[in-house]
């Protein structure tokens, strides 16, 4: 059976997915269009007539290199194979064990020791309980020199490379979530790296690049009234709905003093060294423990806070938000949550706010949510 190609149209570009390998790229329309007819198995020599034909003066002989460029294209997007890493050995004792309590729900994490514990419980410290009588899941976590495996209620979920230790993370925080919602994996069109405020009734999602302010920004909000849905792993589900995320807000150095006035504990809460991500973090926990809300999304907000800077808030171009948008989250790998996915961001007002005044950021947030710029 032949796998999936689906082409959108954005602006003056498209928007190319395959099935094989998860992975969007944009193009030119022409070149969507000979991708598609490769695709269905056209015939070379006619692809190459029809562009021959669509493009005036072109030389055939460019023509064939055009297409031949189009197929090799069409071909690196095939599946690559990975073979799977050979799952850890579980140890027999696992040195600490936590116990985290998310809406009605309890779960144990067993780690081997505090090296895999450092790799999780940071953001979820602030939900650890003492032993309940009963817990719904069982983690357990535990590594190798060059390993890390994690097994849910007595199966082994993965493994994987201790030098891409962010894959583990990312996958044992969607074990959770979908545990926490009660949704498969199928069920979710994505998740971004983001951060999501809520008002109640609507989210916004702040991008940016690391450093860029997205999480010092979405600790200011809360502050003001607004409920924190997620930092950095924001859930988005098949029926467009942003859903909550347990984790703590982290906190680099830098914003430490900017925040110290509204969250005092900051300045005794402990500080986490993460080498391998280069940054020095501590975590604030979120302003809510209803972790069952979901929200529709109001709009796509790409942050940065720049010192000295005047507010400026505009809207920018669907394709250069698509591009900022996709390389940094996981995408479902299912052809029906790609329609749904891009549905769903073609519907979304996009835009880049940079502020040096924290006031008039909340007041700027505030009015998007009021539909007042």
């Amino acid at each position: 059976m032949k796998t999936k190609i689906i082409k959108r149209n954005l602006e003056n570009k498209s928007i190319v997915w395959f099935e094989d390998n998860n992975q969007y790229i944009v193009v030119e329309p022409l070149v969507a269009e000979v991708l598609l007819l490769l695709h269905k198995g056209t015939d070379k020599q006619k692809v190459v007539t029809q562009l021959f034909n669509q493009i005036n003066n072109i030389p055939s002989e460019q023509a064939i290199k055009l297409v031949n460029d189009i197929e090799a294209l069409l071909l690196s997007s095939e599946k690559t194979t990975f073979s799977n890493l050979t799952p850890v050995a579980k140890p027999k004792n696992f040195n600490v064990i936590k116990y985290y309590h998310i809406n009605n729900l309890y779960f144990e994490v067993k780690y081997a020791s505090e090296v895999e514990a450092t790799l999780v419980h940071p953001k979820f410290a602030h939900l650890e309980v003492k032993k309940p009588a009963n817990t719904q899941h069982q983690f357990e976590v535990y590594s190798s020199n060059s390993s890390i495996s994690f097994t849910i209620d007595g199966s082994i979920i993965g493994t994987w490379s201790l030098k891409e230790v962010h894959y583990f993370q990312g996958k044992f925080s969607m074990e959770l979530v979908q545990k926490i919602h009660k949704k498969e994996e199928k069920e979710w069109i994505g998740v971004l790296h983001a951060s999501a405020v809520s008002d109640g009734t609507n989210a916004i999602l702040c991008l940016g690049d690391s450093g860029n302010g997205k999480s010092t920004s979405l600790a200011l909000l809360q502050a003001s009234g607004f409920t924190c849905l997620a930092d950095d792993f924001v859930p988005v589900n098949s029926e467009e709905k942003i859903h909550s995320f347990p984790a703590a807000i982290s906190i680099k150095k830098n914003s430490i003093e900017t925040l110290l006035p509204l969250y005092p504990s900051l300045e005794t809460t402990k500080e986490y060294d993460f080498k391998n991500l280069n940054k020095v973090v501590r975590f604030l926990p979120p302003n809510t423990a209803d972790f069952s809300q979901q929200n529709p999304c109001k709009a796509l907000l790409f942050i940065k806070y720049e010192t000295n800077a005047d507010l400026k808030i505009n809207k920018i171009p669907k394709l250069e938000a698509f591009q900022q948008l996709v390389p940094d989250s996981w995408l479902s790998p299912l052809s029906n949550n790609v329609d749904v996915f891009l549905d769903w961001f073609e519907k979304l007002p996009c835009y880049q706010l940079t502020y040096s005044d924290n006031e008039k950021m909340i007041a700027t947030v505030s009015k998007i949510f009021t539909n007042e710029l």
